[in-house]
C-alpha cells in the first residue's frame, strides 16, 4: 500500500526535446527555445546535437554557450557527449 502512494506522487513529467540540425545554432532555434520555457513552464530541455551540425566536443561546449549566453542569467546547462541539457532556475546562476 505505502509503495502503491509512492508511485503515484513521484510521477516524472516527460522533458521536452529538440535537435540542433544543419542549420546550428540559428535566431530561429533560440526564439524555439525560449518559448518553450515562457510557454509551457518546462523547467529542462534536452538537446541533441546532431552530427550534421558538429562533430567536435570543444565546438559543442561553444554551442551549449552561446545558447546559454542568448537565453539569459536563469539558465544553465550540462553537456553530455552531445546531448546538452539546459535547465532554468528562479534566481540567476551567473
Amino acid at each position: 500500500m505505502f509503495r502503491e502512494q509512492i508511485g503515484k506522487d513521484n510521477m516524472v513529467k516527460p522533458m521536452k526535446r529538440l535537435q540542433l540540425g544543419k542549420n546550428g545554432l540559428s535566431p530561429e532555434f533560440i526564439n524555439q527555445v525560449k518559448s518553450i520555457f515562457e510557454n509551457s513552464k518546462e523547467m529542462m530541455v534536452k538537446i541533441s546535437i546532431l552530427k550534421s551540425a558538429c562533430r567536435d566536443k570543444k565546438e559543442a561546449e561553444k554551442i551549449a554557450q552561446d545558447l546559454v549566453e542568448s537565453l539569459g542569467k536563469n539558465f544553465d546547462y550540462k553537456l553530455i557527449g552531445y546531448v546538452m541539457t539546459v535547465k532554468k532556475f528562479r534566481k540567476a546562476q551567473r
